[in-house]
């Protein structure tokens, strides 16, 4: 296997960055404090016709290592994954209906999966749909769903059928439904980071739903799901390697300039040192993550890969946006340096969309073939 860029992925690559390059750290840090979108961002990058491209993980990589972070990374990654399970099992109407809006930006879908008893555990959902004549109706609660106070669309997981324990993930259905607010109730949910890109709790009360906008059949909506968690793990690696590699590159630059007792800070081998463990664990990262991708383009089997390297690179990048505070003292503490954006971007990839100890728990049964542990 060959993990060296094509020239087409080089002129990817150089494509992004310079398009990234546009948008500087004042930018993100602004609309990371005020709450604000990054529409100009969005439309840049839509507009030049990359949210369509399929070497999404270089495109997000550099995106990330821009200083776009988290916020740049999740205004496009969910259009670019989230719509996954419509252009795999989608009818055709509905994709002809949808794809292009999607593809030219103006067209936004959020996910709405996750409920506050059922994260990992997506069987526990309690949304439900109920067949009326050529229509559902949607009741239920979703959390964490991100952008839907900006998106026209939501894919929706709702149960069509009751829970089964003999067979928990069926009768959960997918529908592309409007985000509808005579039915819908969307609150904005307070967190850490990644502000530009706001994260939501919707309460759904009688959303009625065309049968024409289910996805695939009735209750196979986990099914479809899982086609997205390999590339979903992939990508989110991909963020995380970007963002490691601009807090390196604000530390060693940060290092190299300040002076204390007469010479740079980074000539001291306890600054030192820890920085260059840090790129050693990104680059060794990255390794796993180009193998990931690869197996996922040539059809090869890659769940152990894509969980490993969501691992690896979530935890190389949150150590290489930690670094980078330390580098700094007192000013990795100030907005300023941007470094401290890092370190709580970094954090969230440790999180979602899976924790690194249900990684460990996968490695623990599929890899090693040890008992189930829940």
């Amino acid at each position: 296997m060959d993990f060296e860029l094509t020239q087409d992925q080089h002129d990817i690559q150089r494509a992004v960055r310079e398009l990234a390059a546009s948008f500087g750290n004042d930018y993100w840090a602004e609309h990371d404090h005020d709450h604000r979108f990054p529409w100009e961002f969005y439309d840049a990058f839509a507009h030049g016709g990359w949210l369509g491209i399929q070497e999404a993980s270089i495109l997000l990589e550099e995106v990330a290592a821009s200083g776009a972070a988290m916020n740049g990374c999740s205004a496009m990654h969910l259009t670019i994954f989230g719509i996954n399970v419509l252009v795999k099992h989608g009818s055709e109407a509905l994709r002809a209906e949808i794809l292009p809006g999607v593809v030219d930006g103006s067209l936004h879908v959020c996910f709405g999966v996750t409920e506050p008893d059922a994260g990992t555990d997506t069987s526990r959902i309690t949304t439900t749909a109920r067949r009326d004549g050529d229509s559902y109706v949607v009741h239920g609660r979703k959390v964490w769903t991100t952008k839907a106070g900006d998106s026209q669309k939501i894919v929706l997981l709702a149960r069509t059928s009751p829970r089964d324990d003999a067979s928990p993930t069926d009768g959960m259905s997918l529908f592309l439904a409007d985000v509808d607010r005579s039915a819908m109730e969307i609150t904005p949910i307070a967190k850490m980071g990644r502000n530009a890109v706001a994260s939501h709790e919707v309460r759904i009360d009688g959303l009625r739903v065309p049968a024409a906008a289910r996805i695939g059949e009735e209750g196979d909506g986990f099914r479809y799901l899982l086609d997205g968690l390999n590339p979903e793990r992939i990508l989110l690696a991909h963020e995380a390697l970007g963002i490691g590699r601009v807090a390196i590159e604000h530390a060693t630059e940060y290092a190299t300039q300040r002076e204390v007792f007469g010479r740079p800070i980074g000539q001291n081998q306890g600054l030192a040192f820890p920085l260059a463990e840090a790129q050693t664990r990104l680059d060794a990262a990255r390794l796993m993550a180009r193998n990931a991708a690869w197996r996922y383009d040539n059809g090869l089997r890659c769940g152990r890969e894509a969980n490993m390297a969501k691992f690896l690179c979530a935890d190389a990048g949150f150590e290489a946006a930690d670094r980078a505070v330390q580098t700094l003292g007192g000013m990795g503490y100030a907005r300023e340096y941007h470094v401290e954006r890092y370190f709580r971007e970094a954090r969230l990839i440790r999180l979602a969309p899976i924790s690194q100890e249900m990684v460990l728990n996968y490695v623990s049964q599929h890899v090693l073939g040890l008992p189930r542990s829940y």
